[in-house]
């Protein structure tokens, strides 16, 4: 702009200088061509008089070397004297103006091309009183004469007019467009510049304030998705139409093992799954696809979704869901059914080949007790069985029918033991109960079951002559029950499944003693529930030590 601003006023400086040379040569042309007539009308007076006086002898003294063409014409129009050509051979000027004019009126003169001596003339003729006409003419300069004459002084102007322009254009383009430059953007109105482009700093000032709505609108979406995405345990991927990534959330960073600044990369690059990546290809051809894939950090359904967009692919949706739990719970959903089924196939194969005995008639009368004992304990064994399933069910629903109240976990303690405390004796175990009153809030029910469950797992896997020792502390911060026998103990192996369903260390013992395997896995479902930890040391001969810490 300032260059355009530079090269104007330089250009109407010139302009006008070009004008102003152009006018004032006119000008004095036109001055000139007047003192010319007046000297020339002068001229012709005095030397009308002289050829008045003198007659031919008058033209006898000129001087060759005078600059007017003196020529002396008769009433027809013939030349009788002319200083410059022969007047014999010139033509009739009768019908010159100037002659025309000096026969009627005694005085006429003219300006025109002079083909005899072919120049610019101007004529002044006057009458004489014989009626013949005198006229003198001169050479009439041009104004192409006046500039070659006047030419250096011209240069010597346009020059110093042109160094002139410059300076002052380049100085008034600077001064034009500093303010310009200087414009307070951030703040339109603050401008105090030219009144013009106030319209424009106005509507500036409109736009910037639309532009800072929208931004904050867009800053506090931007920062809404990010909250939730950043929050989202499921890896989230947003590629655009060409492969590159747009965003992702920490979750698919660590899922895909990329950092986090790949954003901007072709995802196909990024991305060493060979899974997803097939996935994100198939979307960006237009087909949604999901597949389960195992990641370092567990098995995930991907899921990758085009985005379109007036007909047009405009990008790709990648959703990473951990479905590891979901997996195990079907896994151990099965394995249950199917230990379930064990469990109950056994008892009743039982009881139908006892009862299929008796039925038959071959029992003899004192064999008749005896397998009715033993139908009636695998009917408990069932039974048992049964309930610890419903009861193990109720507590994957949350438990949510079951009352919470308060209650003194060293009382269910007491009262756990007592009914205990005949199992115990036959098997020669001694109960032990020490602490303190404990209050916490629960569900009696389920502390009972938790009490009862390790206090009997502790008697049943015991030696002959053993202790279990039952210990109630309250702490600042949580109830704790500890429950220590001096049993079998648990091998390295098995510590870390022994909460399982149905699982089992020693089988064989497991079934002497009529256990489901459903009896720790009912404490650590019911642990939860409470939100409360479970901890397991044992020695292998030597017994083991379950604590509960229950928070207050």
């Amino acid at each position: 702009m300032t260059k355009r601003i530079y090269r104007s006023i330089v250009l109407v400086a010139l302009t006008v200088l070009l004008a102003s040379i152009l006018l004032i040569m006119g000008a004095v042309h036109s001055y000139f061509t007047g003192v010319q007539f007046d000297q020339l009308r002068v001229e012709t007076a005095l030397a009308a008089h002289a050829v008045e006086n003198e007659g031919l002898g008058y033209f006898d003294r000129l001087d060759d070397t005078m600059d007017c063409r003196i020529t002396w014409i008769d009433t027809d129009g013939t030349v009788l004297y002319d200083n410059r050509s022969d007047s014999g051979t010139m033509e009739n000027h009768l019908e010159r103006q100037e002659v025309i004019d000096a026969l009627e009126t005694g005085y006429g003169e003219s300006s025109r091309f002079s083909a005899t001596l072919l120049e610019q003339y101007i004529y002044a003729a006057e009458r004489l009183p014989d009626g013949t006409v005198l006229r003198l003419s001169v050479s009439r300069r041009s104004v192409l004469d006046l500039v070659l004459g006047m030419l250096e002084p011209i240069l010597l102007v346009a020059a110093a007019a042109l160094l002139l322009s410059l300076s002052l254009a380049k100085r008034l383009s600077r001064n034009i467009v500093q303010p310009l430059n200087t414009l307070n953007l951030q703040e339109p109105l603050s401008n105090r510049g030219y009144a013009e482009i106030q319209p424009l700093l106005s509507r500036l000032d409109s736009q910037q304030e639309q532009l800072r709505i929208q931004a904050r609108e867009l800053r506090q979406k931007q920062k809404e998705f990010n909250t939730v995405t950043y929050a989202l345990n499921e890896g989230l991927v947003l590629l655009s139409s060409s492969g590159t990534i747009l965003s992702l959330n920490p979750a698919a960073a660590r899922l895909l093992e990329v950092t986090p600044n790949c954003v901007g990369a072709d995802f196909a690059v990024a991305n060493r799954n060979a899974g997803i990546a097939a996935l994100a290809e198939q979307a960006l051809n237009g087909q949604k696809g999901e597949q389960v894939l195992q990641l370092t950090s567990g098995q995930f359904l991907a899921v990758a979704s085009p985005v379109r967009s007036g007909g047009v692919i405009s990008g790709v949706v990648l959703l990473l869901f951990d479905v590891t739990q979901q997996r195990e719970s079907e896994s151990l959903r099965r394995e249950f059914t199917a230990n379930v089924s064990h469990e109950l196939k056994t008892p009743l194969h039982a009881i139908s080949g006892y009862a299929e005995l008796l039925k038959s008639g071959i029992v003899q009368p004192y064999d008749v007790p005896r397998f009715s004992e033993k139908i009636y304990a695998e009917a408990q064994r069932m039974i048992r069985l049964v309930e610890d399933t419903l009861r193990l069910s109720r507590l994957d629903e949350g438990a949510e029918e079951m009352r919470w109240e308060e209650a003194d976990l060293y009382v269910l303690a007491q009262q756990t033991c007592q009914k205990l405390s005949g199992p115990a004796e036959l098997a020669g175990v001694a109960l032990r109960l020490q602490g303190v009153h404990a209050t916490i809030r629960g569900v009696p029910q389920l502390l009972s079951g938790i009490l009862f469950n390790l206090i009997d797992n502790a008697v049943k896997y015991n030696h002959r002559g053993g202790n279990v020792d039952i210990t109630i502390d309250n702490t600042p911060d949580a109830v704790r029950l500890t429950v220590a026998d001096t049993g079998i103990g648990i091998p390295p192996e098995h510590r870390e499944r022994i909460f399982e369903r149905f699982y089992r260390v020693d089988k064989s013992h497991s079934k002497e003693v009529g256990g489901t395997g459903l009896g720790l896995s009912i404490v650590k479902h019911a642990a939860e529930l409470h939100k409360a930890k479970i901890s397991l040391d044992s020695t292998e001969g030597k017994g083991t030590v379950v604590t509960v810490r229950f928070p207050k």
